[in-house]
């Protein structure tokens, strides 16, 4: 990969249509603000964990649409918006009856598509209302529950991620759900950029990662670092993960890090190997209206070792080490999400041109946010 160092934006990068939608305020260099940009909702986007949802409805959210979830009696998962299209109180509320919610208030009952299939005391005569509520595109893949939060209509035609590794004989997965208090777009730059591993300084030591080049185009950035470790005290659970990579030994690795919209991935692939000992998927999905709160979907696979169930012994330790590392990043993008409250702007002087890519494939795929016409999140 050769190195893209444009300060501006990668290239091949359209700006965005000025008349297709209201622009997001512009910062002092001219472009908008990227905390101000929304994600897009023509992507399938996971919001609750397959095993969540059963019998019962299960509230769920993408960008402050509040959406209920539930398994009909077929096993097939329907979303509906969450709301009674007669007094507007939660379906997510209510009662799964077959194929049908039914809203606890009045008792009307729903189809998967939506519609209105029974009023119980609606008088002999009297038409029911012609629209019920609005059903979302769903699907399930990966333990997940993915819907379509926007235009159903491209939703058969946009793929789900290919994630060969998933469900594997040769790898298991730990799958992560956890609530973020910050804007998407700082978790996407976090995990590219790497060059925060001080923070991470009680857990993996004197880590040194050096940048090896870059890639960037209209959709994508894509990262590749080589790290050595310069000593100081390296937690356990990290060389499990890593095979005795990062952590264990002295070894370097060489680790992939990749933003497609709106998704992002990362690798690692140890010194003398050929191929990944681990694969992360990752899904930062907006809950609040003003996105300033995100919920992390990831899936961590991991290769297991020769030796028949050490990846059981090895799995708390992982598990321990990842969960440390990920509540230090959160830690620091919350503080970064209040920065951005306290001064009503971006007012980063980021100088890492990397980052600077990944906020115009941020900003260019997203969409503005409107400006709230009611008190928001």
């Amino acid at each position: 990969m050769s190195e893209t160092t444009s300060p501006g934006g990668p290239a091949g990068i359209a700006a965005p249509d000025p008349g297709s939608a209201p622009a997001a305020r512009p910062r002092p260099g001219g472009l908008p603000d990227l905390r101000r940009v929304g994600a897009h909702p023509d992507h399938w986007y996971p919001v609750a964990l397959s095993s969540q949802v059963r019998r019962k409805p299960v509230a769920a959210v993408f960008g402050g649409e509040r959406m209920a979830l539930y398994r009909g009696a077929s096993g097939a998962v329907h979303a509906l918006e969450d709301r009674c299209a007669h007094r507007q109180v939660p379906l997510s509320m209510g009662v799964v009856e077959g194929d049908a919610l039914r809203c606890c208030y009045h008792a009307w009952a729903y189809r998967g598509d939506g519609r209105i299939s029974q009023i119980p005391y609606l008088p002999k005569g009297v038409g029911r209302p012609p629209r019920g509520v609005r059903a979302f595109p769903v699907r399930e893949a990966y333990g997940l529950v993915f819907v379509f939060p926007g235009d159903p209509a491209k939703a058969e035609a946009t793929a789900l991620p290919v994630l060969p590794e998933y469900g594997s004989a040769r790898h298991r997965t730990m799958t992560y759900s956890r609530t973020v208090r910050c804007h998407y777009s700082f978790m996407h730059e976090n995990l590219l950029d790497m060059n925060h591993q001080f923070l991470h300084r009680g857990v993996v030591g004197r880590l040194q990662p050096k940048l090896l080049g870059y890639e960037a185009d209209a959709r994508s950035v894509e990262a590749r670092y080589l790290f050595t470790h310069g000593g100081g005290r390296r937690n356990r659970g990290a060389g499990l993960l890593a095979a005795e990579g990062i952590g264990g030994s002295d070894s370097a690795d060489v680790m992939t890090i990749r933003t497609e919209y709106p998704y992002q991935t990362l690798t690692l692939v140890p010194e003398k190997s050929d191929h990944p000992v681990f694969s992360l998927w990752v899904a930062y999905v907006p809950e609040d209206a003003e996105q300033r709160t995100c919920h992390v979907y990831g899936l961590l696979m991991i290769e297991k070792p020769r030796v028949p169930g050490a990846v059981h012994l090895a799995w708390p330790l992982i598990r321990r080490f990842t969960e440390r590392v990920f509540a230090e990043d959160r830690m620091a993008v919350e503080a970064e999400q209040r920065a951005w409250d306290e001064q009503g702007e971006d007012r980063n002087h980021e100088v890492f041109p990397l980052i600077l890519d990944v906020r115009e494939v941020l900003r260019s795929n997203g969409v503005p946010l409107a400006p709230c016409a009611r008190p928001c999140g």
